[in-house]
């Protein structure tokens, strides 16, 4: 779905714009706590690999639908039939089944409607006054009437036996209608034009709810904000409509020709062999077609959660064909109506389209359906497999996003079936980040601009916002898009650009799709997947920024020339303040224009809270930067810079002046002290080696030890202080 409302034009400014005028009070760093042992909440079972895969007794449900409806144009009334050939095959024996009944978020007692706030949401009907929810006519069970219970937006069906386990079959038959809202919480509707109304149509039969080895029946009611959680099946469907209405659907028609006329059949077969837009139904056709009664328009789509359509007598149809990798054909269609139309608006959704299907196809996974379908609509966007809503009053580059993103929708989740009602991340973020690279790549990135995502720390790591994982029914609607979307798009961004790197990445996200395809995967399934793929600790990100709310804040502490000179080097101190760690780079711009990079991995940081790096230079130091290419949401940017501007003086000296070895009466080691390179190092007895810095006044400093150590002006004599202890050691 594509989420806009004005609450997000607020956070896309923050998102551009914010930085550290949004810095907020950082809880301090625990290496323990970020990389702690233990993060997953279960091993392998037989279901679900360790891994990230299914288990080799893995299983789903299936649910298969033959659907037979008809549309009254005059009352907006939907009337219909649906027949479920429901398998369990499951372990379990069943003694009921849990359906779902969508459109009774419109009735007016529903939970969703309670839910709205008087300020008014995107969910619901906005304020329609209409006798919505579905009218049940009757269920029946294997042809006989079985008792069944509505509560809110599910139907429970009571069994007269328990349904077998491993292969048991159900078949249901409801019979049913309702009235389409206007407005249907964004995500169907019925839009006036000046040549007839455009019905998009969606939740409009009643599906099963998903019975997983996770939770059983799934079954959270539908309140408008949260999505959906389907099982897979074959559907077939017989829409009828008024004779002058062009219906457009997901899956393949199968009687087209009993539906178009002759030309209009031969332009479908030009636009499935043409790489360029081909007119099916131009706007000049539009209101010749005055046939009166009705028409039925055939679908069949195979392996898929769900089916939607759309039917309009204003409908301008175009379409091209796409080219998929395995060399098999799909076909990009269009149907919008003439308000729409124009080169600079939905005379482009078709290319669009064809752009995004190819890409996602070839970067991750070949698309499965006959055809993609884009409908202009009165939703801000909506995603159906191959089929999505976009609004009709979308062009140009607003086109191509809610395009780019309601299409990708059909790899998440509509291939990648994951449970949308609890965790919206795993598709509107999974797509929002597929979007990213996907927009760069169409047209020579017509429409691409590079995020600053450092300047999103402030508002993305907010104390306002509720961490990701938490459901969207859980958050505040003002905060979906951007926990939903954003972020977890922005984390998946971080993770491939930052952590991994592409390659790594690219490989570990492919085999997840190619796993969870036509499946059912939770958040941990893809955790353990990336992690046993790419190789690599990652529990800490997970932990960070999906779990819990961590903030990013990286600093450069300190900037010192050794024994005060730049011709021996620096050294430079780099602090992690934030609760979440990150790989940091470093770079070190000279006076003379150059610039240095270096790299700290984020194990340094499962020990440390702040790193001592030894730049080995004889330049002088301009700026240090954390972060240069902006690939890291920080909350304080302020912190991340150090300028020539901010260095302390300290008098240059000779490391050699203070080499020797030096004694203490009654302490059993002696002190020796080496130069190497104009840096003066320390060795106790014993023990390694290890670098001193000089402080200024003949002082020296190693810190992660607490050590000081003073040499009075003739450097015969040493003050050692350790904590709160003081020795006195002499040159020999």
């Amino acid at each position: 779905m594509n989420y806009k409302l004005p609450g997000l034009v607020a956070a896309a400014a923050l998102f551009l714009f914010s930085g550290s005028a949004l810095a907020q009070e950082t809880p301090k760093y625990s290496y323990v706590e970020a990389f702690k042992p233990f993060f997953y909440p279960q091993t392998g079972t037989e279901t679900r690999s360790a891994s990230g895969q299914a288990g080799h007794a893995y299983w789903q449900n299936s649910a298969d639908y033959d659907l037979n409806v008809s549309l009254n144009e005059a009352k907006n009334e939907i009337t219909g039939t649906a027949d479920i050939t429901y398998t369990n095959n499951s372990p379990d024996q069943l003694g009921f089944l849990w359906l779902q009944l969508d459109q009774n978020l419109f009735a007016k007692d529903s939970r969703g409607n309670a839910v709205v706030p008087p300020s008014g949401s995107r969910n619901g009907a906005h304020g329609e006054e209409l006798e919505g929810g579905y009218k049940i006519k009757s269920v029946k069970l294997d042809g006989k009437d079985v008792k069944y219970t509505i509560t809110d937006t599910r139907m429970q069906i009571d069994l007269p036996k328990e349904l077998k386990s491993k292969g048991g079959v159900a078949k249901i038959k409801i019979e049913y209608s309702f009235i389409s809202p206007e407005y249907g919480s964004d995500r169907m509707g019925v839009q006036k034009t000046k040549n007839g109304k455009v019905f998009t149509v969606a939740q409009w039969y009643p599906r099963m709810c998903v019975y997983d080895d996770v939770m059983g029946w799934n079954t959270l009611p539908y309140v408008g904000a949260s999505e959906f959680y389907l099982e897979y099946g074959h559907i077939s469907a017989n829409i009828t409509v008024p004779a002058n209405h062009y219906v457009v659907a997901s899956g393949e028609l199968l009687n087209s020709k009993e539906v178009y006329s002759k030309e209009e059949n031969n332009r479908w077969e030009q636009a499935r062999n043409s790489d360029k837009t081909v007119m099916i139904r131009p706007e000049s056709e539009i209101g010749k077609n005055q046939a009166s009664g009705t028409k039925t328009w055939k679908f069949k789509i195979d392996q898929t959660r769900d089916f939607a359509w759309a039917s309009s007598p204003a409908f301008i149809l175009d379409a091209a064909k796409i080219n998929l990798p395995s060399g098999k054909k799909s076909v990009a269609i269009s149907a919008y109506p003439a308000e729409s139309a124009g080169e600079k608006a939905w005379g482009r959704s078709t290319e669009y389209t064809k752009a995004a299907i190819e890409h996602y196809s070839q970067k991750w996974y070949e698309y499965t359906y006959p055809a993609a379908t884009n409908v202009a609509g009165n939703e801000g966007g909506m995603e159906y497999p191959g089929i999505v809503f976009c609004h009709m009053d979308s062009a140009g580059e607003d086109l191509w996003g809610v395009t780019d993103h309601e299409f990708g929708h059909n790899w998440f989740p509509m291939i990648v079936g994951s449970n949308e009602r609890l965790f919206a991340w795993m598709d509107e973020g999974f797509n929002t980040f597929i979007n990213e690279l996907s927009t760069k790549a169409f047209n020579n990135g017509e429409y691409y601009s590079k995020k600053n995502i450092a300047r999103a720390g402030g508002f993305m790591m907010g104390d306002n916002l509720e961490p990701i994982m938490v459901g969207p029914d859980n958050m505040k609607e003002r905060n979906i898009g951007s926990l939903a979307y954003y972020k977890p798009g922005m984390g998946l961004q971080i993770l491939r650009e930052t952590i991994l790197g592409p390659e790594k990445f690219d490989k570990a996200f492919k085999t997840y799709i190619d796993r969870w395809a036509f499946k059912h995967p939770t958040p941990w399934d893809f955790f353990h997947t990336m992690e046993n793929v790419a190789g690599e600790e990652l529990n800490w990100f997970w932990r960070g920024w999906f779990i819990n709310k961590w903030k990013i804040d990286q600093s450069v502490k300190d900037v010192k020339y050794v024994n005060g000179d730049f011709k021996n080097g620096a050294q430079i101190i780099v602090e992690n303040l934030g609760q979440l760690p990150m790989p940091t780079t470093v770079q070190v711009k000279f006076k003379d224009g150059t610039k240095q990079i270096m790299k700290i991995p984020v194990e340094v940081w499962k020990r440390n809270t702040e790193w001592l790096l030894k730049l080995n230079s004889t330049k002088e130091i301009d700026e240090v930067m954390l972060d240069p290419d902006s690939m890291i949401p920080d909350v304080n940017a302020k912190n991340n810079t150090w300028t020539s501007a901010q260095a302390k003086p300290v008098e240059k000296i000779n490391a050699k002046d203070f080499t020797g070895t030096y004694a203490a009466k009654g302490v059993p080691i002696k002190l020796v002290f080496t130069d190497k390179n104009g840096q003066l190092y320390a060795k106790a007895g014993s023990q390694p080696e290890f670098p001193l810095e000089y402080t200024g006044n003949n002082q020296f400093t190693f810190e992660e030890a607490d050590m000081t150590m003073v040499f009075s002006k003739d450097k015969k004599e040493i003050a050692f202080k350790q904590g709160e202890r003081e020795f006195k050691f002499t040159k020999e």
